[in-house]
């Protein structure tokens, strides 16, 4: 078993989504639908989405992450997420990546998702 290289010096541990895609912000509208059923605010503004990636074909790779490696959802999060994205008119296919590095912290929530949790 080979062991993955430690990352570059500088090299950002959340690769940047594909912002200036066309359905971008219809796929976070899409990510914004899908709540963790623990926690009454959506997975995108919790900040559990690392990386929206849109290729030319609009094929959308996101990856993914959960508040704790023992959420009870974990198994069933990613695929509520490829069927809400998958919905999205245009999209071609959607594959979904659960990831635990970085781990989430609670400073990847937006002001609306601290607001809402009484955080702020």
């Amino acid at each position: 078993m080979t062991q993955a290289p430690d990352p570059v010096e500088g090299t950002p541990l959340i690769a940047p989504s594909s912002t200036d895609h066309p359905l971008h912000e219809q796929i976070v509208e899409a990510c914004r639908s899908v709540y963790d059923p623990e926690i009454p605010v959506n997975i995108y503004d919790l900040g559990l989405i690392y990386t929206i990636l849109i290729d030319a074909e609009n094929d959308v790779n996101l990856t993914m992450t959960l508040t704790a490696p023992g959420c009870p959802v974990a198994g069933e999060m990613p695929g509520w997420l490829q069927e809400a994205v998958a919905g999205v008119a245009g999209v071609r296919t959607v594959d979904v990546e659960l990831v635990w590095s970085p781990p989430w912290g609670m400073e990847m929530m937006s002001d609306e998702a601290r607001l809402e949790l009484g955080f702020m």
